[in-house]
Formats: C-alpha cells, sequence, structure tokens
C-alpha cells in the first residue's frame, strides 16, 4: 500500500506554532495549490488543503515562511473524525507532513532608515 502526497502551494495565513499538552511542537496551516486548468469562465481555480506540521518542520515554517510564501510539502493522507457540539460526526482529511521545503526567495530586509544628525547653525 502506498500513501504519499506531494503538494507545492502558497500558505493561506502566516503559521502559528502551537504546543500539546505533552510540549510537542506543530502547526496546523492550509496551502492553496492551483489546478491545471482553467473553469468555463476563464478562470484558474484552487484546492485548498489542510497540512499539519509537527516538531522541527513546524517551527522552522513559523519562524522563516508568511502568508503567500511558497512552499512544497510530502506527507501522508490522514482522515480522523470527531463528534461536533450538535451531536454531528465531522470528518477531516489533512496531510501530515514529513518534509517540508521552502521555495520562495528569502524576503528583503529592510535596510534600516539612516540617521538624521542634527545640525547646528551658527549665528
Amino acid at each position: 500500500m502506498i500513501n504519499q502526497v506531494t503538494l507545492v502551494g502558497r500558505l493561506t495565513r502566516d503559521p502559528e506554532l502551537k504546543e500539546t499538552l505533552e510540549g510537542t511542537q506543530v502547526s496546523h496551516i492550509t496551502l492553496a495549490v492551483t489546478r491545471h486548468y482553467r473553469n468555463q469562465k476563464g478562470e484558474i481555480e484552487a484546492d485548498f488543503v489542510q497540512c499539519t506540521l509537527w516538531r522541527k518542520a513546524a517551527e522552522n515554517t513559523c519562524k522563516y515562511c508568511r502568508k503567500g510564501s511558497v512552499v512544497g510539502i510530502t506527507g501522508r493522507l490522514q482522515t480522523r473524525n470527531y463528534d461536533n457540539k450538535e451531536g454531528k460526526r465531522v470528518y477531516v482529511t489533512e496531510v501530515i507532513a514529513e518534509t517540508v521545503r521552502f521555495l520562495s526567495s528569502k524576503p528583503h530586509e529592510v535596510a534600516p532608515e539612516p540617521k538624521k544628525e542634527e545640525m547646528t547653525i551658527g549665528v
């Protein structure tokens, strides 16, 4: 059996780092992955894929990526379910990331503004 997923897409929001009760770092991100065809209106559509990152992958993604960053993820597809407040069963399908590659170029650092020197004018 094979369960392997490879995705390249853009982050839909800034990633947030969280910790489990045991202290393990985790981040839940959404990746916008464009489709390879246009719809009837000529627009390119995207799929929004939920991904879970653990430990160093979560830490580094939160440290180096922002909304719009291009990220490559390989991992496995996982489905889980739970009962919501209304007692209805909810199914969640997500990618559990095994590797994450940062494909955007490094953001350019903004150079600090030069200090304004005070000038004294002699009278």
